[in-house]
């Protein structure tokens, strides 16, 4: 095989793995590596291109990888090992396309000069961007402090939290952070130490996010990010011991944050396929079968990494009376054509039902007698009697680790209690 057609396979067997957060943003990407052959490549806009955007007042790092010519073109937002590969590209005269169909995003640029310039469009925002081909990164500063491990954030959000979760990985200077909160995390953020301090970012199909790190003398973490109007926000980061000790809460429980007002009564939902067809939860298809209902939209990257677990377990458990039902919440551009839903249908083979139930703002409007109903995804777990046995806040993405696998685990089990 030559290295058109390998990274051509490539490209098709990668899963982008992307993130842009609700309630607040964060920005930002650093990547590591390339492909040799791209790197030599000096034609056209074949490469690895590297460069910064502009995103809350913040310089955050763009890589991208682009190999092949005119319609025939293959691009993906490198993040360390992870890769937002394009949905579709071209290149031509000096001109750059890439779309990113699954979170309806694009890029459009312009090379003059050995300089990539132009813009990251995404959900009625344009983020400028300027970048270059093989340029080499800037070299760590010495004496890294170790931040790796656990980290409770001491917060006071909208949803009535206490407390995140932060997650470091770090390899000498090298660090990956992930903040997990209620509503899930931030995906993987990597950064360097310089400084005194680690910047973590990355730049995904779904956007930019960015943090500081700065390790402070009293073995607390300082936290910060950007906010609205440029400005930034500071957060307290402790080891869960020192939180314990000086009477924080932790963070939510994720199977506490939500509620029924009545526990008695079934919940109610209604929508439309892509097709046009109205499903509800009266429909005699659910009747005696175990239903998880998660409510989410295309918009939303947690929701994303939920799918694929969804998908997993009506694959394993539809024959023996599992059924599932995606809720999605589309702005009112997606619910007239939703596009971007088909191509998240499509990019991660979702078979299960998903109902268009209608716009973000009208959440609560439609899901009735829930508290607390203020995350994306929030996930029902419906039993053989038709009665809610189990709600679950959020969800832990790929990023977070031993707690993406212990609630893929968990969920495993509390479906085959249903079943059973």
């Amino acid at each position: 095989m030559d290295m058109a057609s390998a990274l051509a396979s490539l490209s098709r067997l990668q899963h982008p793995f992307s993130r842009q957060r609700s309630g607040w943003l964060l920005a930002g990407t650093l990547a590591l590596g390339a492909i040799p052959a791209l790197a030599q490549s000096t034609s056209g806009v074949d490469g690895v291109w590297s460069g910064t955007a502009q995103s809350n007042g913040q310089q955050v790092p763009l890589k991208l990888e682009i190999h092949g010519e005119g319609d025939h073109l293959q691009a993906a937002l490198l993040n360390g090992k992870q890769r937002s590969a394009s949905s579709s590209g071209s290149y031509t005269d000096g001109h750059l396309a890439l779309q990113f169909d699954y979170y309806a995003n694009s890029i459009d640029a312009s090379l003059k000069d050995g300089t990539l310039t132009g813009t990251f469009s995404s959900r009625g925002r344009s983020i400028p961007f300027t970048a270059q081909r093989n340029t080499k990164a800037e070299p760590s500063s010495p004496n890294p402090v170790n931040i790796g491990g656990d980290w409770e954030v001491e917060v006071k959000s909208s949803k009535n939290e206490s407390a995140w979760t932060l997650h470091v990985k770090q390899s000498g200077p090298n660090v990956e952070a992930v903040i997990q909160r209620i509503d899930g995390d931030t995906g993987s953020l990597f950064g360097e130490w310089r400084n005194g301090q680690y910047e973590v970012s990355h730049f995904t199909a779904a956007g930019p996010s960015y943090a500081v790190l700065r390790p402070q003398a009293d073995g607390t973490l300082q936290l910060v990010t950007p906010a609205h109007g440029g400005t930034t926000q500071t957060w307290t980061a402790r080891r869960p011991q020192q939180a314990r000790a000086a009477g924080l809460a932790s963070p939510d429980d994720p199977l506490q944050h939500t509620r029924l007002s009545n526990p008695s009564q079934p919940l109610a939902f209604s929508g439309k396929t892509l097709d046009g067809k109205t499903i509800s939860n009266t429909d005699p298809d659910f009747k005696g079968k175990v239903v998880i209902v998660s409510i989410g939209g295309s918009w939303c990257p947690n929701c994303h990494d939920e799918a694929p677990l969804l998908e997993s377990l009506y694959r394993k458990y539809h024959d023996r009376g599992l059924d599932i039902v995606e809720l999605s919440f589309e702005e009112e551009n997606q619910l007239a054509n939703p596009t971007r839903l088909r191509a998240m249908i499509q990019q991660l083979g979702l078979t299960y039902q998903v109902l268009l139930t209608g716009t973000p703002d009208q959440l609560n409007e439609k899901i009735t007698g829930v508290e607390h109903l203020d995350s994306w995804p929030t996930t029902f777990f419906i039993g053989r009697d038709g009665r809610v046995k189990a709600i679950h806040t959020g969800f832990a993405g790929p990023a977070t680790g031993d707690a993406h696998r212990d609630l893929e685990k968990e969920t495993d089990a509390l479906v085959k209690k249903l079943l059973s």
